[in-house]
């Protein structure tokens, strides 16, 4: 018998297994990058994402209560572009199924028109031949064909295969797929997962044995889970002034160890000798009571003499009144602008910082952050404005989600404004550090220099090739070197002759950046494992071939790229 109808409980188990599916074909959909350095991550982001999401939803038999804490789960745990992307469609997925505790075919059919909508405003420059196109295709191509007496497995089955065959037609869409001879691991990542939740309604249950990429992060919203109290603004040394805030609703009883003959003036004045700022109004057999007090243990046993508690909440007020006054400090040291850049290396950390950066994410050569971290940074920074330099084109994304997040937290301590500008790698991230000029009052003035200090920036990186790649310049096997000139290889030499002549090649890669004679100034990033000798070495070729190019170096101590240059 076929499914009509999904409720929280359903879709959960269904969740789970496409949670399954997705981390068995993990590093499958790694591999699919077209990239051939380790920054293939794909999958793991994707999984990461949905991960989050699941941990934080907790169990619910209404399909729409499921679905608002899984979405906001996977909002702050969504890493790179595809888990963004990922996340944003089960947003829509979400907003469109709010009313809804058990979901049919119809309704599910046109929460995924909502999903691929949301994830498509999401992305500023959406691009054709990725995830977006087959879950747009997937559904649009079917929607005619699902109505009121679909049944799901019938609906998610032609979901699939329509989304299987407009993978196949990726690769004419974007040229560097059909470069590679791959199709998108995004969209195919996102398959993954729909396949693992049709193959729970058909009774396949799948489990996953192996180990996954990267370690499992706890789940996004799992500090929803902790306290409100900060309890940072009351410790050991704190001094104990304000007292508690109590409040509660106190039904009096029958019983022959309970007072019966309650007034309710003489209880007021009772609770006079603990606490001030008393309300209690009598309804019947119950009061409800509010005080301030230093006492509380005797004002609960002087409430418990005449009954018990219905609800009861106490607050300390010292808490509170610590809060206010750090606002207060915050405040009046509050700065116009403060800066956070994502990095890798100890060196880049400590160079960023040098320049000016106020928070520093040392992100590991996948340069890999979740909109969680960007928002974890963004709450310790007292300032009015803040810039992000994601210094990475998969790091964007989330640094623009987290703004958002941020933004919709509301609260007194929050900035009014997060600025995300789009550096593509940490070249940019230097330069436009370099151009802000920290003394000027004018914050947007500052920003405008460190969108010129972007403008201009030719990247160079020589690294190793981790698997084979070819397109119209080059032809790589495993262990090859390569040059890489603003996000394309331009150059590639054998692994014995990259050992020999990497200088001269890294050189040669120089060269080819447009307009070189004109251009004035060369900053180069030492890698780890690089020697002082290799420095002299490099710095000598470049002045012989470029005399007046201007050159300084920099012991970045990045993990991925040997070398990384900045020229303008």
């Amino acid at each position: 018998m076929k499914t009509m109808r999904v409720d929280g409980n359903a879709m959960r188990a269904m969740l789970n297994n496409g949670l399954e599916n997705i981390r068995c074909h993990e590093e499958e959909v790694n591999m699919l990058n077209v990239f051939p350095v380790p920054d293939g991550d794909t999958g793991t982001n994707m999984r990461l994402t949905l991960e989050g999401g699941l941990k934080a939803a907790k169990p619910a038999a209404e399909c729409n209560l499921f679905l608002q804490e899984l979405s906001r789960g996977m909002l702050y745990s969504a890493r790179g572009n595809s888990g963004v992307i990922l996340s944003q469609f089960f947003n829509g997925l979400y907003l469109e199924l709010s009313r809804c505790p058990t979901v049919s075919a119809a309704e599910l059919r046109n929460a995924c028109i909502r999903g691929y909508r949301s994830a498509y405003k999401a992305v500023v420059k959406p691009t054709e031949g990725t995830i977006l196109t087959v879950t747009r295709l997937g559904i649009e191509n079917i929607r005619a064909q699902i109505g009121r007496r679909t049944p799901i497995e019938d609906m998610l089955s032609m979901y699939v295969a329509e989304m299987k065959k407009t993978l196949t037609f990726t690769p004419d869409m974007l040229a560097v797929l059909k470069e590679e001879g791959v199709v998108d691991s995004g969209a195919i990542g996102f398959i993954y997962i729909v396949e693992g939740m049709l193959k729970h309604l058909y009774g396949e249950k799948i489990e996953f044995k192996g180990k996954t990429v990267g370690d499992n992060l706890p789940a996004g919203m799992a500090a929803a889970a902790e306290p409100l109290v900060d309890f940072t603004h009351f410790n050991e040394n704190s001094v104990f002034v304000d007292g508690y805030c109590m409040e509660f609703i106190l039904q009096m009883m029958k019983g022959k160890e309970y007072l019966k003959n309650f007034r309710l003036n003489k209880f007021i004045n009772d609770m006079s000798d603990f606490g001030n700022s008393i309300v209690a109004i009598q309804d019947d057999s119950r009061v409800k009571v509010h005080i301030h007090t230093k006492k509380p243990a005797k004002v609960i046993e002087t409430a418990q003499a005449y009954g018990e508690f219905l609800t009861f909440k106490l607050e300390n007020m010292q808490v509170m009144h610590n809060h206010r006054d750090t606002l207060k400090i915050k405040k009046e040291n509050r700065k116009p602008l403060a800066i956070t850049a994502v990095v890798n290396g100890d060196g880049m950390v400590s160079i960023f910082r040098t320049l000016g950066c106020d928070a520093v994410i040392d992100a590991g050569p996948s340069m890999n952050v979740s909109s969680q971290d960007f928002v974890e940074k963004f709450s310790g920074l007292n300032a009015d404005k803040i810039v992000v330099l994601p210094d990475n084109k998969n790091t964007t994304l989330a640094a623009r989600q987290a703004a958002k997040l941020y933004a919709e937290e509301g609260g007194e301590d929050i900035a009014s404004d997060v600025v995300v500008l789009e550096t593509s790698n940490m070249a940019e991230g230097y330069f436009a550090l370099a151009m802000d000029i920290q003394s000027d009052p004018d914050v947007d003035n500052r920003i405008g220099q460190m969108k010129m200090g972007i403008e201009g920036v030719n990247c160079l990186a020589m690294t190793r090739a981790t698997k084979a790649f070819s397109n119209d310049r080059v032809n790589l096997s495993e262990g090859d070197g390569f040059v890489v000139l603003n996000d394309e290889i331009i150059l590639g030499c054998p692994a014995s002759e990259f050992e020999r002549d990497w200088a001269d090649i890294l050189v040669r890669g120089i060269v080819e950046v447009p307009d070189i004679t004109d251009k004035e100034t060369c900053v180069i990033f030492r890698g780890e494992g690089t020697t002082d000798d290799d420095e002299y070495l490099l710095t000598d070729k470049i002045a012989e071939q470029l005399p007046l190019l201007e050159t300084t170096v920099i012991n970045g101590e990045q993990s991925l790229y040997g070398w990384i240059i900045g020229i303008v």
